[in-house]
């Protein structure tokens, strides 16, 4: 099958999981394009102008299948160029407009969740990494078609959900890593984006409380850094003096997965998650996740891994840590959850079949596939 993949805005977490799609199904002939993530509001809304004059060869060529993720302008695109519009295509979407949480510099615009719109009903169907993902995703849409004045179609909401379906992003074979812990001091990581929507301040608290508790640990808080990084990091930094392990990004593949084999918990504090790939890496090389009971969390790992939110949040953390730290020293091990299922090994399968059937246009399709 030759298929033409579409990554509009294509961040780190988008490149992992096409990368993933060429590499485990090779037996596809795959025509990738791809626009830097920078320049958000330009790009969500001008990756259609962008493509439909600067690579209109690559898409007029012809293809059986074309694969969007959900930042891309699909409804534009295929009307600036034609010939898409006759071909079957499916949009995945990593993260949804609708759901991130607000850093206080919106400005109320309200374009990213239409066009998050409009690329879904331009689909002949959409797929989502998480069930999280895929209800935000609705209900947002329902609330926001609510607020329109008039002249909005009945049941919009409803069609998308009958073309829906939730599939993960896999995690590439070489995630999955013996534990290798090295001491019996425990060893804590923090693997996310330097963002406010990763919850560092949440992440500053937690440390206090760890602090404040006498809990001997080391903590890595390593992950992709931009220009403008929040204050808290500073303050985690200082509060952490001789607790610090490794701090800042890691180039290196390898000493990153070195790292996640010598942690005995890998932490998340996020606001938001639509899968988590950070915290499902740790868990592939032996991490213990200690995650809040939100977003995607609860449909990844079972309630005992997962603290408490809301009121109390940092207690119900600083809790969860004690007690892993109480039972090894009682000489049991708590293991992490089992998540081999969510290897490229056994998920190829189920990405093959629904891109098969998205191609021959079989409307057939589990909407709960996992």
């Amino acid at each position: 099958m030759k298929i033409l993949l579409l990554s509009a805005y294509d961040a780190a977490s988008h490149a992992y999981w096409h990368k993933g799609l060429v590499e485990n199904l090779n037996q596809h002939q795959w025509t990738i394009l791809t626009l830097p993530p920078r320049y958000f509001s330009w790009r969500i809304r001008g990756n259609s102008l962008s493509w439909a004059f600067s690579e209109r060869e690559v898409l007029e060529q012809a293809y059986d299948l074309i694969i969007a993720t959900s930042m891309t302008d699909l409804s534009a695109l295929r009307g600036l160029v034609p010939h898409l519009a006759s071909i079957p295509t499916l949009v995945y979407f990593h993260e949804n407009q609708f759901a991130y949480p607000e850093s206080g510099r919106e400005y109320g615009n309200v374009e990213p969740k239409i066009l998050n719109l409009y690329t879904a009903l331009a689909a002949d169907h959409i797929c989502f990494n998480t069930h999280y993902n895929r209800n935000t995703f609705l209900s947002g849409c329902r609330e926001l078609l609510k607020k329109l004045p008039d002249q909005v179609p009945a049941g919009i909401a409803e069609q998308l959900e009958r073309r829906s379906s939730v599939l993960q992003v896999p995690l590439p074979q070489n995630a999955y890593q013996p534990h290798d812990p090295q001491s019996e001091v425990i060893r804590l990581i923090w693997n996310h984006r330097w963002e406010f929507d990763k919850g560092p301040e949440q992440l500053l608290h937690a440390v206090q409380g760890l602090c404040d508790a006498g809990l001997d640990f080391r903590l890595d808080v390593v992950g992709q850094q931009f220009r403008n990084v929040p204050e808290a990091f500073r303050k985690i930094e200082q509060l952490l003096g001789p607790r610090t392990g490794h701090w800042g990004f890691v180039e290196s593949v390898a000493e990153y997965r070195k790292l996640l084999q010598q942690a005995d918990i890998v932490l998340s504090t996020a606001l938001h998650d639509f899968q988590g790939i950070a915290v499902l890496e740790g868990v592939a090389a032996g991490a213990v996740p200690v995650v809040p009971n939100r977003l995607a969390y609860p449909e990844l790992f079972p309630a005992g891994y997962c603290y408490n939110s809301g009121d109390g949040e940092t207690d119900s953390l600083v809790e969860a840590v004690s007690r892993y730290a109480e039972a090894r020293q009682a000489g049991h091990s708590i293991p992490a959850p089992d998540i081999s299922a969510l290897s490229w090994s056994v998920m190829a399968e189920s990405y093959d079949g629904l891109f098969n059937r998205v191609a021959n246009m079989d409307t057939n399709i589990d909407t709960q596939t996992r």
